[in-house]
Parts: C-alpha cells; structure tokens; sequence
C-alpha cells in the first residue's frame, strides 16, 4: 500500500458509516481525477493545465448553484450541499495540482509544506467536515498528519518521482547533507544519501507523532480510521529505514505482516 493522500481516503474502508459513503467517493473521484489531468497520459502542460481550468469553472458553478453537465461534478455538487463543505480545500486541491504541471523542484522546507498545505491538507479537512469536526485544534493536528503522509510518499517515491522529473526531498536539504542532483538522478547511495533520508524520515514521523493526538480525540468509526492511518505512515517510515534508505532498488510497502502490527498499535494508541 502506497500512503498516499488519495489512497487513504476511506472509499472501501469498513469502518467509513454508510451515510457517509456516497460523499467520500464523490470527494475522491474529484481529488483523484484532477491529480491524474496533471500527472497521468501524454497531454501537453498546456492541455493539462486547460483542463484544470475546467474544473475550478466547475466549482465556480457549484458556488453559483448553477448545474453541471459533468456527472462527476453533479454528485460533488449534491455532497457540498448536503454536507455543507467549503469548497476552498478543493480549490487548493486544483492549485496544487497546477503546480504539479510546472514545478519539479522545491528550493527548502517552508516551499515544500506549502505545497503540501494544498496537495494533502485538504483531504483532511473535508473529511473532519463530512464529520462535523472541522474546528480548532483537529484542523491543526489533521494537517500535520496530511501533511506527514504526503513527505511519507515523497520519501517512498523518490525513484517514481524522478522517473518523472520530479525532486520533492529539498534542494537545500541536498546541498546541506552533500547529495548531488547527479548523485540523486544515478541512485547513489552512500554515507551521504543515508544521511539525509535518515533526517528526512524523522521530520516526517516528528510531525506525524504531533498530529496524533486527534486520532484519539475524534470517537467512533473517525477516530479508528485516523489510527489506522497514523500507523501505517509510521510502519512506512520504519519500512524505509530497515531496508537502509534504499528506496531505488524495492520501493517499501507495507505487506500481511505489517498490516498486523498496524492493527496492534492501532489498538494500543
């Protein structure tokens, strides 16, 4: 399993209450969709970005109240309504992705979190909304976590993303730890490159472990989903470190086993 953003949406999840799933899916089907107009096919950036463009008009509707032809965008329109959801997150959802179109370096950290304020946060937020609980300290600690999961997949993609052209991991976090762009782009892996994934993988399960909390804050269903999630960002992280940083040869994933002790610390939170 990926910890993505989208793949932690709880669309097939058990403990998702039914009245809330037509509302995830229709969230999810918007966020996944867009993310695929900037990153998946063989469009121009031109064509990716216009089609982008299309969906923020969709929004613009929704806000109107106008109807749409777009079916997708028929049902998102009835879950914003019913549910009463801003629809802010969902355009920082569509400006991250514009980025995505044209921005494949990050010079430090603080450019790196903005990014991820409008990639992953979002996510976090509609749910805490679909649940009533979009307020105070659970937007804070909901971010952070969001925000610790995108670093996660970063950190677990960095050969996927290169494929792409794509460095998420800081251009002064490079420098600072003496890795190379060309070291970077060749897979080495030497004291260096240990180094600062070592310092990568800290910040990141530093800032899960902070948001946290909500996880047993929120009751119910929400609440078990969130440590779920929680701890399989943390069993990433400690995926990447037994296999020694080396993320190039066999991307970490979380296998049967890993998936038991997921639930075990679940538990125990």
């Amino acid at each position: 399993m990926a910890v993505d953003h989208y793949e932690n949406f709880p669309v097939a999840s058990f403990l998702l209450p039914r009245r809330l799933a037509p509302a995830v899916e229709a969230i999810y089907a918007f966020a996944r969709s867009a993310d695929d107009l900037a990153d998946e096919g063989e469009a121009t950036p031109d064509e990716r970005l216009a089609a982008l463009a299309r969906y923020e008009r969709e929004l613009d509707g929704i806000a109107r109240g106008e109807p749409s032809q777009d079916p997708m965008f028929v049902r998102l329109a009835t879950v914003v309504e019913e549910f009463a959801l801003p629809l802010q997150p969902m355009r920082d959802l569509l400006s991250a992705f514009r980025q995505d179109v044209v921005t494949t370096r990050y010079p430090d950290y603080p450019a790196l979190l903005d990014y991820c304020r409008r990639s992953a946060d979002p996510v976090g937020r509609l749910m805490l909304a679909l649940y009533g609980a979009d307020h105070g300290d659970n937007l804070r600690d909901s971010d952070a976590i969001c925000t610790a999961l995108q670093l996660i997949n970063f950190w677990q993609d960095v050969a996927i993303d290169l494929a792409k052209g794509r460095i998420y991991l800081p251009l002064e976090d490079l420098e600072r730890h003496g890795v190379s762009e060309a070291a970077l782009l060749a897979g080495v892996q030497d004291g260096n490159w240990r180094c600062l994934m070592r310092f990568e993988v800290e910040r990141a399960r530093s800032l899960m472990l902070s948001g946290a909390p909500l996880a047993l804050r929120l009751p119910g269903r929400i609440g078990w989903e969130l440590r779920m999630v929680v701890q399989g960002g943390l069993r990433i992280l400690e995926a990447i470190e037994r296999a020694d940083y080396d993320v190039f040869q066999r991307r970490p994933v979380l296998r049967a086993p890993d998936w038991a002790v997921v639930g075990w610390r679940a538990l125990r939170m």
